[in-house]
């Protein structure tokens, strides 16, 4: 069956190999979150790989792995469309455009490992260039052009604690790596299958031996994160801003007391509001941060998202950032962190000097912070801050003075009801296990949640949901193999792996 359907595959010319090569990468973004399909990719990259074979050149290799890219990337990335419809009457024209057009460059991250797989012979050779290159090429897109490492294989793994243990050594680049291998065992036979299947055990027992022990007793210290499931559309309207300010403040006096007299006596308790959750400069207003203090016990902290101002002689912001602060009950400033890594065309527009648009709130960009640093806030345990997508860069996370814990805020608002929240919260999960750190994710319309230092949901919120989650802190791990060597070890076995496949299947590259 596999043959002929591979055969079928490696027949197509023209056309109908660029269609037939798309379609196997938007079958493969079924293995994604949320839905996790992840057999399908036992005949997407086995049938990648032998429209490879098939072709008459490196370029039609090149193509077809392009081609096979762009249809991956489109539709695990459909979802920013919904991005552009909070501003539709502005943006129009970028609704059939957007998504397409943001998946040819990402598509060149698989072209280039189909044209390095086509110059090895077929068999383990091309299989193993092939997926070292996979990998080397998915480290590179989370570099170039300040990185977008969305939707790295690997993360398939991630709808639970048990398949992403391994994570702990390797990362999600090592979980790619080995992703990628054994769904191209179907070309090298049953044996090579059933290896995977013995494989896929191995890991599994990796991962029950590493949950086995018992968790280590929580940190005195009570979470309370509220999503206020505030609609992205609404989010910045004048009109709307006292009321979103309120049902913050209103939402968070009522649970933040429930809070308390659920915690043993003398645990304290973190209130955590999402990315931007307050449209107000909350540091720079010293009347709404009494407000806010209002609804805080005295055993509370917040962790608020907000928009922070750099403010010149004339009152004027120079410059914007889109921060996290901490407010004690006394309306005073505890803790700022800065966004260091800001979304291109989101938060600033690049070659803004060439292209006359402005998707920034006021048409001013927001600036980079200096460097993720460890935060201290008065009794809270030192944490790292994490704002929106920061939480996505495997091996860039933590600070050099390590944190006790991580808090991840975000507006997943401009997603709505899709896949991008959910692949959102698998990427925070890997960072965890990664990282052998808990960590707290307050997301503006959802998936809100806690994890504890091996992966593990302590507490979740549902998708569009409007409420609060409660969770006592997880202990921190011991700093992880990972955590140590980064994308070392990852990445020399990528190296290792491309380096013993370009050595057994080497060939003279063909004419053409």
């Amino acid at each position: 069956m596999w043959d002929r359907f591979l055969g079928h595959l490696a027949g197509r010319r023209g056309w109908r190999a660029v269609v037939t090569a798309a379609g196997l990468g938007v079958l493969a973004a079924l293995a994604l979150p949320p839905v996790h399909a992840v057999p399908v990719l036992l005949l997407a990259i086995p049938g990648l790989l032998a429209m490879v074979g098939a072709a008459p050149s490196g370029r039609r290799a090149f193509w077809v792995g392009f081609a096979w890219g762009w249809g991956f990337f489109a539709a695990g990335l459909y979802w920013v469309t919904y991005a552009i419809l909070t501003e539709v009457e502005r943006f129009w024209w970028l609704v059939p455009i957007a998504v397409p057009a943001m998946a040819l460059p990402l598509a060149l991250f698989v072209a280039g490992p189909a044209a390095l797989a086509w110059r090895v012979r077929e068999g383990w050779p091309r299989v193993l260039v092939f997926a070292g290159a996979w990998v080397g090429f998915e480290m590179l897109r989370g570099w170039v052009f300040t990185g977008f490492p969305w939707n790295l294989i690997g993360s398939v793994w991630a709808f639970g604690a048990l398949p992403v243990q391994a994570a702990a050594w390797i990362g999600v680049y090592g979980l790619s790596l080995v992703t990628v291998l054994l769904a191209a065992t179907p070309l090298l036979g049953r044996r090579a299958m059933l290896g995977g299947v013995a494989a896929i055990g191995l890991f599994g027992a990796f991962g029950v031996a590493r949950l086995w022990p018992a968790e280590p007793p929580p940190q005195p210290v009570g979470l309370l994160i509220v999503q206020g499931n505030v609609a992205q559309e609404l989010k910045w309207r004048a009109d709307q801003r006292v009321s979103i300010l309120r049902r913050y403040i209103e939402t968070t006096r009522e649970a933040a007391l429930a809070a308390l007299r659920e915690l043993p006596e003398g645990d304290r308790l973190v209130v955590i509001w999402p990315e931007t959750a307050v449209p107000f400069l909350l540091v720079d207003d010293p009347e709404v941060r009494a407000l806010v203090a209002g609804a805080l016990p005295q055993r509370a902290m917040l962790l608020s998202g907000t928009v922070r101002g750099e403010f010149g002689p004339d009152g004027r912001p120079r410059r914007l950032f889109n921060s996290l602060v901490a407010i004690d009950p006394a309306g005073q400033v505890q803790a700022v962190s800065d966004k260091v890594t800001l979304v291109p065309f989101g938060e600033y527009m690049p070659f803004s000097g060439w292209l006359p648009i402005r998707i920034v709130q006021g048409g001013m960009d927001f600036s980079s912070g200096a460097a993720l640093t460890t935060q201290r806030a008065g009794w809270v345990p030192p944490f790292g801050a994490l704002i929106c997508y920061e939480v996505i860069f495997p091996a860039a996370v933590v600070p050099a003075d390590r944190p006790s814990w991580l808090v991840n805020v975000t507006n997943d608002a401009w997603f709505g009801i899709s896949a991008g929240p959910w692949q959102h919260l698998a990427a925070a999960r890997l960072r965890a296990v990664e990282e052998g750190l808990p960590l707290a994710r307050a997301a503006q319309t959802g998936v809100s949640a806690v994890f504890d230092a091996r992966g593990r949901e302590v507490a979740r919120t549902g998708l569009g949901e409007t409420g609060v989650l409660m969770a006592p802190l997880p202990a921190a791990g011991e700093p992880t193999p990972f955590a140590r060597l980064g994308l070392l070890l990852p990445g020399v076995l990528a190296g290792v792996v491309f380096a013993l496949g370009w050595w057994r299947g080497a060939r003279k590259a063909r004419s053409g």
